[in-house]
């Protein structure tokens, strides 16, 4: 079973400043779900994994390997779309994974196999002949997709891996992950908390370079059962509502408006308690780094 190993990673850029601090995991086979807010240390962990850097303190193991004493043993079984993944625009499709291709040390018919595979795998086989610099963000962003399943990867790392994409590209590429055959570890890092929802068997949250949670999507909104509340509200009180609680959803019918709330305490005398979403299941945990509000007047 492939085996992903953090043990007490941190990772300081600044004197004062760590962007990781204290990371331990044990990662085995599915697809993680990586999340957490802006500048949570979710590129920084996933640039660290893929061995472009090296934790101030810690060690990282695939399958008991020290992946900065020997990289080349996870490199040989890894697949990674980066965050501001590009091409080159004069190649083609076909030319561009050719090369990524060679690189891994993938060639000949093998090589080729491969090639038209993830090609159909993304939907860009009729673009095959097509230069990069005709095709749009989304279709980049499907090619990036492409050149990290070129070598089979036993651990595939996504960085915002639907960026870009429309909602049925985005379906597509959640097909796409669940009929990956075999035992491998995907791990996910995205802002899309229904792509998690989609696709993860595990959720790591990080917040502040910490993690915050760990566990299955079904444990994170377990933790936040009756901490999610439906209320109607006239237009002033939602405005007092909105600068004291997260909203989850808000829909406006003439001068009402249908709110759902994230808070651990009742935030109206008519709010009724509610089955969280895991996004606001998310929400939740993220506020208890904040203090309880006040709760609404009733009318």
């Amino acid at each position: 079973m492939p085996t992903l190993s953090i043990d007490r990673v941190s990772k300081q850029y600044e004197k004062h400043f760590w962007a990781l601090r204290d990371i331990s995991l044990r990662m085995e086979s599915g697809v993680w779900g990586l999340v957490g807010p802006n500048g949570a240390g979710k590129t920084t962990l996933l640039r660290i994994l893929v061995s472009l850097l090296v934790p101030t303190e810690g060690v990282v193991c695939w399958n008991t390997q020290d992946i900065v004493r020997q990289p080349q043993a996870l490199r040989r079984e890894l697949g990674f779309l980066p965050q501001d993944f590009g091409g080159y625009p004069q190649l083609t499709a076909r030319e561009f994974l050719s090369y990524i291709g060679a690189l891994k040390g993938v060639g000949g018919a093998v090589l080729r196999r491969r090639v038209d595979m993830v090609l159909e795998m993304v939907n860009l086989s009729a673009e095959a002949s097509r230069r990069l610099r005709t095709f749009s963000g989304g279709m980049i962003r499907r090619l990036g997709i492409a050149q990290a399943l070129l070598n089979d990867p036993r651990i595939l790392l996504l960085d915002e891996p639907t960026a870009g994409l429309d909602p049925a590209e985005r379906v597509r590429f959640r097909e796409l992950i669940a009929t990956l055959e075999g035992e491998r570890l995907v791990i996910l890092s995205t802002h899309i908390i229904t792509d998690v929802e989609a696709m993860a068997t595990d959720l790591v949250l990080l917040d502040r370079g910490r993690v915050l949670w760990n566990g299955t999507p079904t444990a994170l909104q377990n933790d936040a059962a009756h901490a999610v509340w439906e209320v109607t509200l006239d237009a002033a009180a939602f405005e007092q509502a909105r600068s004291l609680y997260q909203v989850s959803q808000a829909i406006r019918r003439g001068n009402q408006v249908e709110t759902r709330l994230v808070t651990p305490t009742s935030p109206h005398a008519t709010a009724i308690a509610v089955e969280p979403t895991l996004e606001e299941a998310y929400l939740y945990m993220v506020s208890q780094e904040h203090p309880v509000q006040p709760l609404i007047p009733s009318p």
